[in-house]
């Protein structure tokens, strides 16, 4: 497990996903309920922040090629093990 990885934030991926259910489901109060996908985003903003601030203390500098290289390398390695299974 990385040491960046934060058991907070995985708890609230999965509120957000059952969130996402719920409205899919069409549960009554919940259908047209976004706020599950309203946290995804903000949960993907401050991720994303605090990999780049990361590497900005680290380096004084933010090489984006190199983040987004990396989110690559992660996407494709994901999608390669789901096609391969």
């Amino acid at each position: 497990m990385s040491k960046h990885f934060r058991t907070d934030i995985e708890g609230l991926r999965a509120i957000a996903a059952l969130l996402v259910i719920a409205a899919h489901s069409a549960i009554p109060g919940l259908a047209g309920c976004f706020i599950g996908v309203d946290i995804f985003f903000v949960i993907s903003g401050y991720l994303i922040a605090s990999i780049l601030f990361r590497e900005l203390d680290s380096t004084d500098t933010i090489a984006l090629w190199r983040f987004y290289a990396n989110r690559l390398r992660r996407t494709l390695d994901y999608h390669g093990r789901a096609a391969l299974s």
